[in-house]
């Protein structure tokens, strides 16, 4: 059924093939059919793995004989899986680009999209889900040096800025989240400014009243660990999970999804615990 609709995309995309002299609006115009064919397919593959994905993919970019087409249609896959709010599903996108974009195969349609895709492979490349989290050196409060994750603890990264209207509604709701949790774990709260009197005034305002939780606060004024880099942090809030041997199980979280890994957690350590019984 896939593969059938893969060729009714094709054979319906053909039609729709422009020459390089017609205009940018007048190409979006003519693959909008195209376009919600693509959207349909996306849809008939939210149940089936990544892997999968990426062969399907490949099959229909392959299929693509014309350049325009085919440039079109590349480009169209990587931005969606690169936005995809579904966790997980960037990989897709980093297959595209490693696949199509980066051996040459497929050029972006513009020097400014090539500088955006690399920006964002390069922010992205060592963060996906199932990678092992890259430590980061970083600054306490006093000026002492501290590198997280920590292995043995599930590990929260929670990068903000005191500045960011969603840091602060986050940050106001993260404590009560956080109370739930009924095993260890490392909250690193890290501020990405340098204003050092308003992150005492955040650190004095954050409380988190529940003894397995361990608040680490952490900054990093000069720009030197490699955060940014390490964890995708171009904009805050940026929260990423890692479980006790360094993988990350979550990425570019809000509080919900937080909550939700935390329930899962839980209910995974007790059914490991009555099997042990």
């Amino acid at each position: 059924m896939k593969r059938f609709f893969i060729s009714l995309v094709l054979f319906l995309a053909l039609p729709f093939c422009i020459s390089a002299q017609e205009s940018r609006v007048d190409s979006l115009d003519r693959y909008k059919p195209l376009d919600e064919l693509l959207d349909q397919f996306y849809s008939s593959l939210e149940r089936v793995s990544v892997d999968e994905k990426n062969k399907e993919f490949d099959t229909l970019i392959s299929s693509c004989h014309d350049s325009l087409t085919r440039q079109h249609v590349t480009m169209q896959i990587f931005d969606h899986y690169q936005h995809s709010r579904v966790m997980g599903e960037e990989s897709v996108a980093m297959h595209i680009y490693d696949r199509w974009i980066a051996s040459g195969e497929v050029k972006p349609r513009g020097e400014f999209e090539g500088l955006l895709i690399d920006q964002w492979v390069l922010f992205n490349r060592e963060n996906l889900l199932g990678m092992q989290a890259v430590p980061v050196s970083l600054y306490t409060p006093c000026g002492g040096r501290r590198t997280y994750p920590v292995e043995g603890k599930v590990n929260v990264m929670f990068f903000y800025d005191i500045n960011c209207s969603k840091c602060r509604l986050e940050s106001a709701v993260l404590p009560s989240v956080l109370s739930e949790v009924d095993f260890p774990m490392e909250f690193v709260a890290v501020y990405v400014g340098d204003d050092k009197r308003g992150w005492r005034a955040f650190r004095r305002n954050f409380k988190v009243r529940n003894p397995k939780v361990k608040v680490r606060h952490l900054w990093d004024p000069e720009v030197d660990s490699g955060y940014q880099k390490a964890y995708a942090v171009l904009a805050t809030p940026r929260m990423f999970v890692i479980w006790k041997d360094g993988e990350i199980i979550g990425r570019r979280l809000e509080v919900v999804n937080l909550k939700e890994i935390i329930h899962y957690i839980s209910i995974t350590d007790a059914e490991k615990e009555e099997k042990a019984q």
